[in-house]
This record gives C-alpha cells, structure tokens and sequence, in this order.
C-alpha cells in the first residue's frame, strides 16, 4: 500500500502581502483597520460590518465580521488583537480557501506608521484562483487604507502635514 506524503512547508502554503507607510499615528490606522463597519468607507467594499456583536466584541479576539466585494461576501474571525500593534484574522466562509490566515502590523516609524498586511492559505486549486485575485487586490487596500489614513489623522504627533 502507498501513502501520499505532501510536503506541509511553505511550498503547501500560498502568500501575499503589501506594506507601506500612513502619514498618521498608529492609533489613527488601528481606528480604520479594527472598525469592520469602516471597511467600505475606505476600501474596495460596497458594504461591511459586524455579525451581531456587542460593541465591546467588536475590536477584539472572536468578533466576526463581514464584507462584500463584487458578488462575495467574505465572513472573517478575528484571532487576534492588539491595540494599535497587531490585528490577526481567519475566513470562516466566502471565498474559497482553507487554512486562511491574515494580520496586519503598524509599527510607528518616524514618518508616521508602518503598515504590513499578509495573508496565507492552503495551496489548493480554488486557492491558486484566489491567490491571483488577492495579489492585485492587497496592494490596493493598503494604498487605500494608507489614504485614508493620511486624510484623517494629518495633524497626528510628530507627523508633518502635507
């Protein structure tokens, strides 16, 4: 009898990633990037939000939330929170992969804050589909969310207004 054996290392696994720099404090990205309901207000969503949460859930580990983009609506869990630091996240349902997992950082750096969004999944069929998709689609939300950012904190601490 044979056993196929895969290999679980990064090979198995499908990455993307974009990063750049908010002319704003930490706390002033964390706002945007922790407030689902925001999310289409800045991003390329046309509508986002919480699954019947309390306030006090919504920031936090174990909050689920939602948003649509185009005919998907994607549900996410968040994992993982940490005030103006760290937001880690998986997808419950919406677009088809397995294992997904996503943070974001802010790391506060003399031009205002760093902001680094990465996410991997399961290498799998519907998982490469996704992969194009979302490596066109990073790279704008964080341009997005770093605009936004930019326009609402412009006077933040020890960052020069444009």
């Amino acid at each position: 009898m044979f056993q196929l054996v895969q290999n679980l290392g990064q090979k198995a696994r499908l990455h993307v990633e974009a990063e750049g720099v908010a002319r704003a404090a930490p706390e002033a990205v964390w706002e945007l990037v922790s407030n689902a309901s925001r999310y289409c207000q800045w991003g390329p969503w046309s509508a986002s939000g919480y699954d019947s949460l309390g306030d006090e859930a919504r920031d936090g580990t174990g909050a689920i939330r939602w948003m649509r983009y185009g005919r998907t609506t994607t549900v996410e869990r968040v994992l993982e929170a940490e005030k103006a630091r760290r937001l880690v996240y998986t997808v419950v349902k919406g677009i088809p992969v397995r294992n997904y997992r996503a943070e974001v950082t802010l790391r506060p750096v003399a031009e205002g804050t760093h902001v680094h969004w990465s996410a991997d999944w399961d290498r799998t069929l519907a998982g490469r589909i996704v992969h194009r998709k979302l490596s066109t689609l990073y790279p704008e939300v964080v341009g997005r969310l770093i605009a936004a950012a930019s326009r609402t904190a412009p006077d933040s601490p020890g960052i020069p207004a444009d």
